[in-house]
C-alpha cells in the first residue's frame, strides 16, 4: 500500500468532523424553532377564546395522543406544555428574528449562521432546566454561562443546585449583580473570580468526617476537573505542593493555578480548621514570593486564596489592609448550600 500524503487524511478528517458538527447544530436549531412554533400555535389556539381551562387541558391530551400516534415519542402532554412555556418565555427573543429562518427551512436553508448564535448553542434539555428557574435575571445568567462554558445539562443542574448565581451575587454591588444577569460572569479584576464560598460536594466528604488537609488536597486532585469548574472561568492547573526555599527553610504551596483571563498566578492554601492570622501571614509570604521571583513583568499581581472550613471575619479584617485585593479567605462547604438562605442574603 502506497504512503498517503501527510496532510491528506488530516484535511479530509477535519472536513468530515466539521460537517458532522454542522449537521448537529442544524438539527438542534430546527428542533428548537419547531418546538417554539408548536408552542406558539398552542398559545394562539388558547387565545382565540374558545377554550376554557378544562377544555384546553383535554385538547392537549387529544393533541398528544394524535401526535404520538403519527410521529412517535416526544409529544406527551408534559412535553407540549414545555413547548407552550418555551414560546411564552422566549417569544421576544426569537420570534421576529428567526421565524423567517424557520419558514425557509422547507427550501433547505442553511442554519450555519443562525446556529452560531448563543441561543441555539444550547439543547432542548438545557432549556427545560432553564425554564424551571423563576427569576428571569437568574435564568439569563445560567443561560449565558451554560452557552459560554459549554456546560452539559448535568453541569448546568449542578451549578444551579450549588447556587453559583447567589454566591457570585453576594460578592458584588447592585451594578455587579445586574451585570451577572445581562452578561454572565465577567473576569476583569481579582475580586471577579471570587464566590462567597465554595461548594465541594463532589468530593463526597461528610461534614462530620475527620480528614486532614492532605486528604482534602488528594481528593481535589482526584477530581480536579470538577474543582476547576467550581473555581470558575479561566483557570489552568499549574501544580501541587510547589516548593520554594530560602535560608535553609522550605515552604510548600498546596495548589497553584494560573488564570489566563486575569493573567496571573492563583495560589490556594487548604485549611481544615478555623482561619488564624498565621494562615494569612503565610499566604502573604507565598504571594510575595511569586510576585518577586516567579511571575513575569508583564503579568498581573499574584492572588492568594485560603480555602478554609471556617473563616474568621474579624481576623481577616484586622490582618489584611483595607485596600487588599490580592489575598482572600473563603469557606468551603462539603454539602450543597440552602438556596433559599442564599437568596435571602442576596435580597
Amino acid at each position: 500500500m502506497s504512503q498517503l500524503p501527510s496532510n491528506l487524511f488530516c484535511s479530509i478528517k477535519q472536513l468530515i468532523e466539521n460537517s458532522k458538527k454542522s449537521i448537529v447544530r442544524n438539527i438542534n436549531t430546527t428542533m428548537l424553532l419547531t418546538y417554539f412554533q408548536i408552542g406558539k400555535v398552542i398559545v394562539e389556539n388558547e387565545q382565540d377564546g374558545r377554550d376554557r381551562a378544562e377544555y384546553a387541558k383535554e385538547t392537549l391530551k387529544n393533541l398528544s395522543h394524535q401526535l404520538t400516534r403519527e410521529f412517535g415519542r416526544g409529544y406527551s402532554v408534559d412535553s407540549l406544555q414545555w413547548m407552550r412555556k418555551f414560546y411564552l418565555m422566549y417569544q421576544n427573543r426569537i420570534a421576529e428574528k428567526y421565524e423567517t429562518v424557520f419558514r425557509n427551512s422547507a427550501k433547505g436553508s442553511n442554519y450555519e449562521s443562525t446556529s452560531r448564535n448563543s441561543f441555539f448553542s444550547l439543547s432542548w434539555s438545557h432549556y427545560i432546566q432553564l425554564m424551571k428557574i423563576e427569576n428571569p435575571d437568574e435564568r439569563n445568567f445560567y443561560e449565558i454561562e451554560a452557552s459560554q462554558n459549554n456546560w452539559s445539562v448535568r453541569e448546568l443542574i449542578r451549578q444551579f443546585n450549588s447556587a453559583i448565581y447567589e454566591r457570585l451575587a453576594l460578592t458584588r454591588d447592585v451594578k455587579g449583580v445586574k451585570e451577572l444577569a445581562q452578561k454572565g460572569q465577567i473576569i476583569e479584576k481579582s475580586t471577579d473570580v471570587l464566590k462567597s464560598h465554595y461548594v465541594l460536594e463532589f468530593l463526597d466528604l461528610k461534614e462530620d468526617n475527620h480528614y486532614s488537609e492532605s486528604d482534602l488536597e488528594t481528593e481535589i486532585i482526584n477530581k480536579l476537573e470538577h474543582f476547576m469548574l467550581e473555581l470558575g472561568k479561566g483557570f489552568l492547573f499549574e501544580g501541587r505542593q510547589r516548593r520554594f526555599t530560602f535560608e535553609g527553610d522550605s515552604f510548600f504551596v498546596d495548589l497553584v493555578f494560573y488564570n489566563r483571563l486575569l493573567r496571573c498566578f492563583v495560589l490556594l492554601d487548604l485549611k481544615i480548621g478555623k482561619l488564624s492570622h498565621q494562615d494569612i501571614g503565610q499566604m502573604q509570604m507565598y504571594v510575595n514570593y511569586y510576585d518577586r521571583k516567579v511571575k513575569l513583568a508583564e503579568e498581573n499581581p499574584t492572588i492568594g486564596i485560603i480555602l478554609c472550613k471556617e473563616e474568621n471575619k474579624t481576623v481577616i479584617e484586622f490582618t489584611l489592609p483595607e485596600n487588599n485585593n490580592t489575598i482572600f479567605a473563603k469557606e468551603y462547604k462539603a454539602i450543597l448550600p440552602t438556596k433559599e438562605e442564599l437568596k435571602k442574603q442576596v435580597r
